[in-house]
């Protein structure tokens, strides 16, 4: 007989602005906790000293996490120069200095090969397994590590603010599996001053955006502060196109079968997800007025 799962069935996601100091886990773990919810999952890590969007998903809507995962999201963050960590961040030790500070023209040609399609080596510091290990603790044992590179679509990186010469901050919008610590690595190495990250934060990711977020003290208030805000499952599905399904096509779609859909903006072949009188059905491939499941999500909010 299976085990019944403790908590309560909240579905559904909830979009937090992390505050410094916090680890991701620790984030998702107060919210379970202040809602006592079965399941609870995010949508991309943030490091501890990082702020901004985390999207927790809770219960069913930890089925469509992939979907938010895989979105374009944006970064506000500021580049101390003239030193590198072995981090890549303020919370690393110096292990490099350098008196050269480049002009704001400098900085601003220097990003230019860092949009688009770009190559990215992982901080040694990253959750980037090697031998089934994760990096950072290799790293913490003292271990030289040569990662290898991995490809990162950047839809822009520009210079907001140049406080003064000691820091730059730079916004970029980028897709799944950035680093921002490795571009503030990477810059500081192409201007010839090092650099790494001393303040970070994610401004939307995917459909959430961080000044919708609730904070740990609505967290810490509980229910009455929290349920009203919780979003619907189909918040994470946002930036696919939406099929509405007959009721035959609903029954089957949620049996794993293809299943009659209204063709929108959807091109054969690209993925979309299927709804039924509002509530998400499945996401799957449109294909000539059928939706192929890839994934069911059976119709709950």
């Amino acid at each position: 007989m299976a085990r019944r799962r403790r908590g309560k069935p909240i579905n559904g996601w909830l979009v937090v602005d992390k505050p410094v100091g916090m680890t991701s886990t620790a984030v998702v773990n107060a919210v379970r906790r202040a809602l006592d919810a079965q399941k609870a999952g995010h949508a991309g890590t943030l490091d501890p000293m990082a702020t901004g969007v985390l999207a927790i998903a809770l219960g069913d809507a930890t089925k469509t996490v992939p979907y938010v995962t895989e979105a374009m999201k944006c970064y506000r963050f500021t580049v101390r120069l003239g030193q590198a960590t072995d981090t890549d961040d303020a919370e690393g030790t110096i292990i490099g200095e350098s008196d050269l500070r480049p002009s704001d023209a400098a900085i601003a040609d220097a990003l230019a090969p860092f949009r688009g399609e770009i190559e990215q080596v992982p901080p040694a510091y990253s959750a980037v397994k090697v031998a089934g290990q994760r990096a950072y603790d290799l790293a913490r044992e003292g271990q030289v590590l040569e990662l290898a590179a991995r490809p990162l679509w950047v839809e822009s990186l520009e210079m907001i603010a140049r406080p003064d010469p000691d820091h730059v901050e730079l916004e970029m919008v980028c897709g799944k599996g950035g680093y921002v610590r490795a571009i503030a690595r990477d810059l500081g190495q192409a201007l010839g001053c090092l650099g790494h990250v001393s303040a970070l934060r994610r401004v939307w990711s995917g459909p959430f955006d961080a000044d919708a977020g609730v904070t740990m003290a609505d967290i810490e208030t509980g229910p009455e502060a929290l349920l009203p805000r919780l979003l619907p499952l189909e918040a994470g599905l946002a930036d696919l196109p939406e099929l509405p399904a007959s009721a035959e096509g609903a029954a089957r779609l949620r049996t794993g079968n293809p299943g009659l859909v209204i063709a929108s903006d959807a091109e054969y072949g690209e993925e979309a997800w299927a709804s039924y009188e509002g509530r998400a059905v499945a996401v799957g491939i449109y294909k000539a007025g059928e939706l192929h499941p890839t994934r069911v999500l059976g119709g709950r909010g």
